[in-house]
């Protein structure tokens, strides 16, 4: 094992607890924290350029048609194997906490659409759930078994908020663990299932699962419940005839007490773990070698790498499986100093390259960590900063043309502030005012001049009118300037239509008097 120390170039602030990494053939893929600050482009998702120690983030394309998808930390993430071969290989995304800081029910799934030398072009779709839907959650998990030529997919675990009838105030963000279901979900016609196996009795989230063939193994996990890390190992099997899937779940020996850990496959039948935590904020140090042989699954304590002292005395770690045996972690940067960087970055390689292709699709273990609680949460304003073009982020422009000065000045456009003159909204007494904000008031763009943030609540929008202003790319005004925008959009004014002047009543030289009758319909004629 190697661990080397990594550079990042540009636009560091992205990276941060909660992301997951997609390698498609290699190329590995950054999804979630911020996105590109545009509405109107689909975020999240960089292209993680690893050359010479120096890590460079380059913006993802997507096709036209694809959905939007929004920046999402700790998702359950997975790879599965197309019908097509220009899609023979999909990540499936559900789940995870939103920009807004609501949890997402929805799944993804993401697939190339196009490849060249240059860059990579992706096509993301929602995928309908309908039957026993997993409710929304994050920091669980999701897999693919294979059996008797199908393929279904498979969630267990995580934390939700608790039921929107006791969340108050004071307890708006608490979690709770999910129930201990597990949820099978047909990825074509969108059925899912839920099953109640007794031998899970504990609702586990930031586990490590591991998919091979029609087996599940679930190792660790953190019970909010009862505040432990169970060593428990489970082993699920989905048995899927022409009938009702068969579902059951077998308790195994050897486990091990862990959470947020990290898999990476170094061979076919070979896994490591990295990382993770033995107690709350004592990192666990330790690696495991997972083996398999005749369906048989063997844990053991593998020579841990030379970790660094910043790494052994730092009290959180994050990262993710960039497949090939190699993870990426991340520690917290050294506040001491004058200037100092957020988080500084590893890459520790496990194995050689020379995984197999095809076993790569059954490595679907979560990549997540557990959620530190301080990380930097999501900007609400993302979500409705509309002010790009549509056809900006089309065409044939390199990775190269992200510009991180893009990037919103947080010192500048900060949450609280006073935003108008009648601006009411008070750190110490702000109370939700929309469903889709949390912990923070929603803000809107207003497009006069150089542009400034405003809250929305302030501005007395509907919750209606500020989803549709933030899913368009209309202009949008705030109070103190919305006649200013009027005055600009009013029409030219047309001038009238020019009138033939009144003809004398009295024609020169004709000598007649015209009587009050023909006055009044020489009026009528040219009135």
């Amino acid at each position: 094992m190697s661990l080397q120390m990594v550079t990042v170039s540009n636009n560091i602030a992205l990276i941060q607890p909660g992301f997951s990494l997609m390698n498609f053939d290699g190329q590995v893929f950054f999804f979630g924290q911020k996105g590109w600050p545009k509405r109107s482009c689909p975020t999240g998702v960089f292209h993680f350029d690893v050359k010479h120690n120096n890590l460079k983030l380059k913006p993802a394309v997507f096709s036209k048609d694809s959905c939007y998808l929004p920046p999402l930390r700790y998702p359950a993430t997975c790879t599965f194997k197309g019908g097509l071969e220009s899609e023979r290989q999909q990540y499936i995304i559900h789940g995870g906490k939103t920009p807004n800081n609501e949890l997402s029910d929805k799944m993804y799934v993401m697939s190339v659409v196009c490849k060249n030398n240059k860059k990579v072009t992706f096509r993301c779709t929602e995928k309908d759930l309908v039957g026993d839907v997993p409710e929304a959650r994050y920091g669980h998990s999701i897999d693919v078994v294979y059996s008797r030529g199908k393929s279904m997919g498979v969630v267990f675990g995580g934390r939700s908020y608790i039921p929107s009838a006791q969340r108050t105030t004071e307890k708006w963000n608490t979690v709770a663990d999910c129930l201990p279901h597990v949820f099978l979900v047909d990825f074509e016609f969108g059925c899912s299932t839920s099953y109640i196996l007794p031998e899970l009795q504990d609702g586990l989230s930031f586990h490590v699962s591991i998919a091979r063939n029609d087996t599940i193994y679930i190792l660790g996990g953190h019970s909010l419940a009862n505040n432990i890390r169970p060593a428990n190992l489970y082993r699920i099997r989905v048995d899927l005839p022409l009938g009702s899937p068969a579902v059951n779940c077998t308790v195994l020996p050897g486990g091990i007490s862990v959470s947020s850990a990290i898999l990476t496959q170094t061979n076919n039948d070979e896994f490591v773990i990295v990382g993770g935590y033995q107690l709350e904020n004592q990192k666990r140090m330790v690696c495991n070698i997972i083996s398999f042989e005749d369906n048989k699954i063997e844990i053991r304590e593998m020579e841990t790498p030379d970790w660094t002292p910043d790494i052994k005395h730092s009290k959180i770690w994050f990262g993710s499986n960039m497949g090939n045996g190699t993870v990426f972690l991340g520690i917290p940067g050294d506040n001491k100093q004058a200037v100092s960087e957020t988080y500084y970055f590893y890459m520790l390689k496990c194995a050689e390259d020379d995984v197999n292709e095809d076993q790569k699709t059954f490595t679907n273990s979560q990549t997540s960590t557990e959620d530190p609680g301080d990380s930097t949460p999501f900007e609400d304003s993302e979500e409705f900063c509309f002010s790009a073009e549509a056809n900006s982020f089309n065409g044939d422009d390199e990775f190269d043309t992200y510009n991180e000065d893009d990037e919103e000045d947080e010192s500048v456009t900060g949450y609280w502030i006073t935003c108008c003159s009648t601006c009411d909204v008070d750190i110490n007494t702000w109370v939700p005012f929309y469903s889709t904000e949390l912990n923070k008031p929603a803000m809107i763009y207003c497009s006069h001049g150089d542009g400034h943030w405003v809250h929305a609540q302030c501005m007395d929008l509907a919750e209606r009118t500020l989803i549709q202003l933030s899913e368009g790319s209309n202009k949008y005004y705030c109070n103190e300037h919305v006649k200013i925008a009027r005055a600009l959009q009013t029409p030219k004014q047309v001038p009238p239509l020019k009138r033939p002047p009144l003809k004398s009543l009295h024609k020169k030289g004709s000598g007649k008097i015209l009587t009050p009758a023909k006055k009044s319909f020489l009026r009528r004629l040219f009135d």
